[in-house]
């Protein structure tokens, strides 16, 4: 390259610069040969730009240019030349104009792909995993990390403006209470004792308010060894917000101008309405603490119209405490009974032991159930639908958590295989009010909804005691985008007594409490702001603006569904000196395939 500079870029050429010449470098993502001239399509992250090699400007310059295969990366020096009349390529940013090369240097060679570098790709996810790096030359994915890219400046930008730091916290830090879940590094110096990955920042932000830093801000990867899905991996990406003397409508207001200016470098039209939900609202009418309100089909309770029907299904499980809820598939009467099967079928994933319908027609309710309803119950629970000629009804009775859990997953599939959902649509809803402590029955104590820092409401902190608990509501708020959450956050405890008392609700031990969260008290012991903060998923965030169904095409070198890395075949063995040098003793190796 001695000598060579690159000029301008090759999507960047247009009309204008016609006559000029010019140098360009990037790769050959098309070669066509035509009655003795080459023609070559070259490539770099800006775009495409057509170049001509004519054997009548150079003998030996055409000789090379014959050479040149797919993946090439190659400079060339020419002249901008406008097309001619007829031949101008409307669908490409530089179709107006052509280099006519006068130089031509093979920078690197290429052997032939093993996926293909093109937009619209037929090749395996295992496969573009493999080859990342040739995946990420396609520009599908370089919009997608430049769209990445972009959010993340439009967060810094907004953010910068508001006065907030941007301040690193710890890589290596202590395991969590969710230790199970911590991906630990052991140490050389402190044999036998382990490091762990952050799942989150939350402890040291909150010391960074203790500290009188007041408006915190980060960027940054966090660690979950967790199963993965389509938006999950274990290590991802996380928007850290804190900040001091800020009431929680202050800080949702806050959040709301961040994503709107997220949006507007995005290239979308800045969302106005926020709308507010309670957690309990949520769960009535979507199923879900995450509601895709971009659609009907919300659950409705019809126990009140049933409760003492023949039919024991309804009657005999509110009798124990539970409920029957629906949900009204408008035009859905032409269900066939196999449809309905597999709709069963999917309900009982979620726990429903089965699924009761109703289809209204011109001559009447045609239903397996409806001879056990007395003509009162039926039309009660008809006019709570607002059932129509046409429609289906479907019913969940069991308890409250697998009706919402079943209804709600059910409404999303109806939603998406009748194409009710507007995929261009984007639809935030913000849901306040949760439960500060759920009780799980399998380990029988209560667990944090969020996190154990988290303030309950003022009004319900007299509720404290193990009798009450459950019913102590929190100052915690996510936000939620099509159904799904894109942040959490809450205010935080800033009083050790209280945090303490959480503590010993989640049946931590004086001792436990020391041990993990001892320096948290101490702390706060010396004059704590009130303070709170929010998290988001980044990747979950520009996964929903690109349009995507998984969070694996908006991070460059992502990992598979089963937590490993094609491309460097992490994670891996180590030597046995390695292992012994750190104090590690591994009781059999498995070899991942």
């Amino acid at each position: 390259m001695k000598g060579l500079k690159r000029s301008c870029y090759c999507g960047d050429v247009r009309r204008e610069h016609v006559g000029e010449k010019i140098t360009l470098m990037g790769w050959v993502n098309r070669r066509r040969d035509h009655g003795g001239v080459i023609f070559i399509d070259l490539r770099d992250r800006f775009g495409l730009v057509q170049v001509v090699f004519s054997p009548e400007v150079s003998e030996e310059m055409f000789e090379i240019a014959d050479e040149l295969r797919k993946e090439f990366v190659i400079a060339i020096k020419g002249e901008v030349i406008a097309r001619p009349e007829g031949m101008v390529n409307e669908d490409l940013a530089t179709g107006a104009i052509e280099i006519y090369a006068e130089e031509l240097h093979i920078l690197d060679r290429a052997q032939t792909p093993p996926i293909q570098v093109e937009d619209d790709i037929n090749s395996s996810e295992e496969m573009r995993l493999k080859y990342r790096y040739l995946d990420l030359r396609r520009k599908p994915m370089q919009d997608n990390i430049i769209l990445r890219h972009k959010v993340k400046q439009a967060v810094r930008n907004y953010l910068d403006n508001k006065d907030f730091l941007d301040i690193e916290t710890p890589m290596l830090t202590k395991s969590t209470p969710e230790g199970a879940r911590d991906f630990l590094v052991p140490s050389r110096v402190n044999k036998g004792q382990f490091f762990a990955l952050p799942q989150s920042p939350q402890l040291f932000k909150q010391l960074l308010m203790v500290s009188g830093l007041e408006r915190y801000y980060q960027i940054v990867r966090c660690f979950r060894d967790e199963d993965l899905r389509a938006d999950r991996q274990p290590e991802f990406t996380q928007i850290d917000i804190e900040m001091s003397f800020m009431s929680q409508e202050e800080i949702m207001d806050l959040i709301e101008g961040m994503i709107q200016e997220v949006f507007k470098i995005a290239g979308f039209e800045a969302p106005t309405e926020f709308p507010h939900m309670s957690y309990h609202e949520a769960m009535d009418r979507f199923g879900s603490d995450r509601p895709d309100i971009r659609f009907g089909l919300e659950l409705i309770d019809v126990s009140d119209a049933v409760k003492d029907a023949e039919f024991k299904v309804f009657s005999g499980t509110i009798a124990k405490g539970g409920q029957v809820k629906g949900i009204n598939v408008k035009g859905g009467v032409d269900f066939s009974r196999k449809d309905i099967d597999e709709l069963t079928d999917f309900a009982g994933i979620y726990g429903a032991k089965g699924l009761a319908w109703m289809k209204i027609k011109e001559d009447g309710v045609q239903s397996p159930i409806a001879k056990f309803l007395a003509e009162n119950e039926l039309n009660s629970m008809l006019d709570a639908m607002g059932a129509e000629t046409g429609d289906l009804l479907l019913f969940v009775a069991d308890t409250p958590k697998v009706v919402a859990a079943s209804l709600g997953n059910l409404r999303l599939k109806i939603g998406k295989d009748l194409g009710l959902i507007d995929q261009d649509e984007f639809n935030f809803v913000w849901i306040t009010d949760f439960p500060l402590l759920e009780w799980d029955e399998e380990a029988k104590r209560y667990v944090a909804l969020h996190h154990p820092f988290t303030m309950p409401k003022e009004e319900d902190i007299d509720l404290l005691d193990k009798d009450n608990a459950g019913k102590v509501l929190s100052q915690a708020y996510d936000l939620v985008l099509n159904g799904i959450e894109i942040g959490g956050g809450s205010i935080r405890i800033n009083n050790s007594k209280l945090q303490s008392k959480i503590f010993n609700l989640l049946n931590m031990d004086e001792e436990e409490i020391e041990e993990k969260f001892g320096f948290l008290l101490e702390a706060f012991q010396y004059g704590a702001p009130p303070h709170g903060g929010i998290a988001f998923g980044l990747d979950r965030l520009v996964m929903l603006l690109g349009g995507l169904e998984t969070i694996r095409d908006v991070i460059p070198f992502p990992k598979t569904q089963r937590a490993t890395c094609l491309l460097t075949e992490a994670p891996s063995m180590v030597a046995e000196a390695q292992l012994e040098e750190l104090g590690i003793e591994v009781e059999e190796q498995i070899e991942i395939d």
